[in-house]
């Protein structure tokens, strides 16, 4: 195989996203970076990118990868910083400008505010898929979103705040409160291992506005799970009707982390996203 500039540069953003998750992950991330079948370049296939969101990281989405790779999909899970919403979507930016090709931007809970962002005049960019995540509009905040309608508990789960030199603070969730908070539809174990591996995210970065939306301009598809309690449910539809989503789809008892329960269902409508806009 030929190690061209573009295979070498996913290849780095591969790596690093793996540097954030679990061994597992790494040896996926690498398999899809090295291996013929997996180059962009060879699959005539849109690359489809993952960003997590706060209090996850990269091998939350350990399941949809396989998934998407079975399948000749290229795929980065990009280790998202979650320092602040213009930051990181600059970040994300800095990756889908290194890829050669047609992008699905996929983005989890506050990941959706940074695909939001990230997406907004990329034109290679084809696709939007919110993974029970945020789709703000212009101005609008994670924490006002999450509060727009009743049912989210996230709060009284939070651990004491953690200060940083600059003054803002790092946020996780208590790690004795995390499954049933976040990932109450997965086993103790494998919660016990996401508690444990977190990634926090700054208080700035949930109360930071958004910038004009990519949603307007770039179709995009919903996926959320009936029993999320960071992000109230109830909020989704209206998310989904103001930007046009091409399709929604509630997975019943599903809980926050729905990529981690559910990657199958997750996994194929990011093929269906990618499908439909890969014409």
């Amino acid at each position: 195989m030929q190690l061209t500039p573009q295979l070498i540069r996913a290849t780095a953003y591969r790596l690093l996203s793996a540097f954030g998750g679990i061994l597992t992950l790494t040896s996926v991330l690498i398999f899809c970076a090295l291996h013929p079948a997996s180059a962009a370049a060879d699959s005539g296939k849109p690359t489809i990118v993952l960003v997590h969101g706060a209090f996850a990281e990269s091998s939350s989405w350990e399941g949809v990868v396989t998934r998407l790779l079975s399948k000749g999909f290229p795929v980065v899970a990009v280790a998202n910083p979650l320092r602040g919403v213009r930051s990181d979507a600059n970040y994300v930016a800095k990756v889908v400008d290194s890829i050669s090709g047609p992008v699905v931007l996929v983005g989890h809970s506050y990941g959706g505010n940074v695909i939001t962002n990230a997406a907004t005049g990329k034109g290679n960019v084809k696709a939007l898929v919110y993974v029970a995540g945020f789709a703000p509009d212009t101005g609008e905040t994670a924490v006002e979103l999450s509060g727009k309608y009743p049912g989210s508990t996230l709060g009284p789960t939070l651990a004491a705040p953690v200060v940083l030199a600059d003054g803002n603070k790092d946020l996780y969730i208590q790690q004795a409160k995390f499954r049933e908070q976040f990932a109450a539809d997965v086993s103790v174990k494998q919660a016990q291992v996401m508690a444990a591996t977190q990634r926090p995210i700054t208080e700035a970065a949930l109360n930071e506005p958004s910038g004009e939306p990519a949603w307007k301009t770039i179709p995009s598809w919903f996926i959320w799970g009936s029993r999320d309690k960071n992000i109230p449910p109830a909020i989704q539809p209206y998310l989904a009707k103001r930007a046009g989503a091409k399709r929604t789809v509630e997975i019943e008892g599903a809980s926050h982390v729905v990529m981690t329960s559910h990657p199958e269902e997750v996994a194929k409508l990011i093929i269906e996203a990618a499908d439909a806009t890969s014409h």
